[in-house]
């Protein structure tokens, strides 16, 4: 069996770009790959278009082989949009490997060792940064038998965060705590804002509300920062999906006391990456809670990983929260069942793309998330 065709396919989410990968066979099997970034579908999807001729007349059923030539070939270093094209080719090699085999992929990767994995919401506030906001909808993520959720109070701030702001944000989480009551995990993302002296300040004041994580309170790259952070705050660290080597999230893993680890399979260039980290994860005494913050693909890709590791803690979703016409594109579409995600059980990654559908919602360069500007939380891109 041969690669006869690498083609991208951009799907026009309204607050995020998707970027898909179809690979070709000579034999007739497709494959089905998720490369899509935070931003700059357009550069992910060049390079696909760079690096597909390079995979033509290679087998797809030697995803790992194909993966390190074309690393070696590009002389690859933290190329993001490279690193996306890599996921997106490896991913669906797999997808063809697993339909060859008639396997599906945890079981490439070892085995599954549960068939359930807890789901957390996230996307779920697309509204006014108002606390009653974001309690009655915090209490419609519960009724949907969520026992997780995930929410980023902090607004546009960078940096630090004025009184004011401060306080806004506290009783967004104090608000959010008192819907859904004791029980159920109230997970708080920081998107990397703040410097150490603010980050630190704000954990003790989250302190109260017992959130399960504090996420990326600092930059990401800067691991000092992070640990410090990690070492004096009162509530546990989380931090990771924007790390793009093994090698740092090694050094993430020795050097800072964060606990919850989350690598981005698509930002590690794909699940056979993802898969190094989580065995790190699991020789370092952390917990892993993989980053997914794209389409149900990738959701499934996640979960596939996640099935395979004794540290796997809960699994990051979206996707009861897309816009209504996201349930067109994929089959199955990924459901949330008592607040857990089902492992599939079918050849390959186990979900398909509608590509007539996907047509129908083309890719805008309004599309983006800008986390730093008032309102982002609405979802809707740039207007």
């Amino acid at each position: 069996m041969k690669i006869a065709e690498v083609r991208p396919i951009l799907v026009g989410n309204p607050w995020k770009n998707w970027v898909f990968v179809k690979v070709h066979t000579d034999e007739g099997i497709e494959g089905l790959g998720e490369a899509s970034p935070d931003n700059l579908a357009q550069a992910v999807e060049g390079a696909l278009r760079d690096i597909g001729p390079m995979c033509v007349g290679t087998d797809p059923r030697e995803p790992s082989e194909l993966w390190e030539r074309l690393h070696k070939a590009l002389y690859l270093t933290t190329d993001g949009s490279a690193l996306h094209a890599l996921a997106g080719i490896e991913i669906a090699c797999l997808d063809i490997l697993g339909k060859s085999l008639n396997k599906p992929l945890h079981e490439l990767l070892g085995g599954a060792r549960r068939t359930k994995i807890r789901a957390y919401a996230n996307g779920w506030y697309q509204g006014p940064r108002k606390p009653e906001f974001f309690a009655q909808r915090a209490k419609q993520v519960v009724a949907l038998g969520y026992s997780a959720l995930k929410l980023d109070p902090f607004g546009a701030a960078y940096g630090d965060l004025s009184p004011e702001e401060e306080a806004l944000s506290l009783s967004i989480v104090a608000a959010v705590r008192e819907a859904v009551g004791d029980e159920v995990h109230v997970l708080v993302e920081a998107h990397d804002r703040f410097n150490v002296h603010t980050a630190i300040r704000v954990a003790e004041r989250l302190a109260e509300y017992e959130p399960t994580w504090l996420e990326t309170p600092v930059n990401s790259e800067d691991l000092r920062a992070l640990g410090e952070v990690a070492q004096r705050s009162p509530v546990p660290i989380a931090a990771g999906e924007r790390l793009r080597t093994v090698t740092q999230f090694r050094d993430m893993l020795e050097t800072t006391r964060v606990r919850y680890a989350q690598p981005e399979p698509l930002n590690l260039g794909g699940i056979l990456m993802a898969l190094r980290v989580a065995k790190l994860v699991e020789q370092h005494g952390a917990l892993m809670a993989p980053h997914s913050a794209q389409s149900p693909v990738a959701t499934v890709i996640c979960t596939h990983l996640d099935a395979c590791c004794d540290r796997a803690f809960v699994q990051e979703t979206f996707d009861d929260f897309h816009v209504d016409w996201a349930r067109n594109l994929f089959d199955p579409y990924p459901r949330i069942v008592d607040g857990y995600l089902e492992v599939p059980n079918g050849p390959g990654i186990g979900i398909s793309l509608n590509e007539e559908a996907a047509a129908a919602h083309p890719y805008s360069h309004e599309n983006i998330l800008p986390l730093f500007e008032v309102g982002w939380e609405q979802r809707t891109g740039r207007r």
